[in-house]
């Protein structure tokens, strides 16, 4: 394992080295400074650099940096940490065969597709309480993705509870940890770690949970884990003899959307918050809600076995990504553009062909008005749902004969324009979304589109669950399917697989069904 947790709870470093290595970061990759005026539009607030060493790091001024510095700036300090890994790796692989892998989090400051490529195998920490059952998997389903065919590690999560010094999370209910566990075994981990064996008597997380307390006994998580282990050894047999199975579904993840949206969070205003990582998380939770098995790909990733990519909150939509969806679409698959999508330009500036950019052509329609719907009083209405909508809006109209108009925005300042457009093409469709539903009555909206279009798209039969409830299918070298299904929210829950009766589980209970 190379260092630990890098970027943990530590943002952008402003050190002098930094910012020296920053303006030779810069000329690597503009190579003239005229260069660099051009893709930043230094004209604005008189900001045109003679010379790179001109070019500030962003710290903190009376009001606020360009956001092509913002953003470029973000993407240097996580390329520096992706080549000290990288330097860190090639010492060690000069002196061991053994594997190299790095404990990585979705939250930190990092740019996790870049820095996974050149590891053996990715892990990953996580402490979520029992609320947040979906972030673990999330993380599964992101990390599993990040190296196709090798397996991942689970390495730290807590026994008990979370604590450091000042906070402490709740303790986790009877049969957490358990389920916690099967569901990242059945969703590919190779392991399931925990954070500590025993207690730490110093330091900063003195209240921290432990296998073993400070004084050698028991701790209070020490039950949990001897019946994780029962599970393990029962689960063992089938997980060596099986894989998970291939999914037919995605969402994306994009390192320089994350970082777009943290120097600028397109439409958030006092009451509406926009953070990439949960908005990302609300798309996989609404496949996951609708029994769809799901990888998270990164941006680069290839888009072999999918029907259906969701890409929400990528305010910049590269050449080669667009490169890869066409023919996907094309061929078989169903693309849906969700909302921010598409929405700036390469150098974290406003597209200038159209609001959208290339999108636009492929969805055979254009944006009509671009602005921030929140409080306007509009509503939007699909698939016989109505909500409010939230966030920054792309107020859309069909330009091609064959783009279908499948969602309508209600307000004053819209008229006639639309929420939501599909375009066939080939065997597939572009679907494009323009603002985002909110509320109770938007995740209804939100759940019927993904519905929709995961059966337009033709997933596979799939085994339906009540929300809380995971089935994690896994393959047998013969091509067999068995599930492993798993309650992770303690309320229970009911699975109800095609053409059987429907099971009924315990909270926390796992069981496995044959196909």
């Amino acid at each position: 394992q190379i260092d630990n947790e890098f970027k943990c709870h530590v943002g952008e470093d402003f050190n002098p080295h930094a910012i020296a290595h920053w303006h030779r970061w810069l000329e690597a990759r503009y190579g003239t400074i005229e260069q660099l005026n051009d893709a930043w539009g230094t004209e604005i607030w008189s900001e045109r650099y003679q010379r790179f060493d001109q070019v500030p790091a962003p710290v903190r001024t009376p009001f606020l940096h360009s956001a092509s510095l913002s953003t470029a700036y973000r993407m240097f300090c996580r390329e520096s940490i992706a080549g000290f890994m990288d330097e860190q790796s090639a010492i060690l692989r000069r002196h061991s065969a053994a594997p190299i892998t790095h404990n990585f989090a979705p939250a930190f400051s990092v740019n996790l597709e870049r820095m996974t490529a050149n590891l053996d195998f990715v892990s990953f920490d996580d402490y979520p309480a029992a609320a947040s059952w979906d972030a673990i998997v999330f993380d599964n389903d992101l990390f599993r993705a990040a190296k196709p065919g090798r397996a991942h590690w689970f390495m730290e999560t807590s026994v008990g509870y979370n604590g450091w010094l000042g906070n402490h999370e709740t303790v986790h209910p009877p049969g957490f940890l358990v389920a916690e566990a099967v569901a990242s075994y059945a969703l590919g981990a190779a392991a399931f770690c925990y954070w500590l064996w025993k207690q730490q008597r110093t330091g900063a997380e003195l209240p921290h949970s432990a296998i073993l307390t400070a004084w050698g006994k028991p701790s209070l998580g020490y039950a949990a884990v001897t019946a994780v282990d029962r599970a393990r050894r029962e689960l063992e047999p089938l997980l060596a003899a099986s894989r998970p199975a291939p999914v037919e579904a995605a969402v994306t993840w994009s390192d320089l959307g994350r970082a777009m949206l943290q120097t600028e969070p397109i439409g958030a205003n006092r009451t509406h918050e926009v953070d990439y990582h949960r908005t990302v998380g609300l798309w996989h939770r609404l496949l996951v809600d609708a029994g769809v098995p799901r990888d998270v790909r990164f941006e680069g990733a290839a888009l072999d076995g999918l029907k259906l990519l969701i890409t929400p909150a990528m305010p910049y939509v590269s050449p080669g990504f667009l490169a890869r969806v066409e023919p996907f679409v094309r061929a078989v698959g169903i693309w849906i553009c969700a909302p921010v999508t598409g929405r700036r330009a390469a150098e974290h500036t406003l597209p200038t062909d159209a609001a959208l950019g290339a999108i636009e052509a492929l969805a055979g329609i254009e944006t009509v008005f671009s602005f921030p719907i929140t409080g306007t009083g509009a509503t939007g209405e699909a698939f016989d749902c109505a909500a409010p909508l939230a966030g920054w809006c792309s107020a859309l109209r069909a330009t091609s004969p064959d783009t279908k108009v499948m969602g309508t925005l209600q307000s004053a300042l819209t008229p006639g324009l639309a929420l939501l457009t599909e375009r066939q093409l080939g065997r597939g469709a572009v679907v494009v979304l323009g603002t985002l539903p909110e509320g109770s009555y938007g995740r209804a909206l939100l759940a019927k589109l993904v519905a929709h279009y995961a059966a337009q798209a033709g997933i596979a039969a799939r085994i339906e669950c009540t929300p809380g409830t995971i089935a994690c299918p896994r393959v047998r070298e013969d091509g067999s399917v068995f599930h492993v299904v798993v309650n992770l929210d303690g309320q229970g829950g009911e699975v109800q697989a095609p053409g059987a009766a429907p099971l009924k589980l315990a909270p926390y209970e796992w069981r496995v069904l044959e196909r």
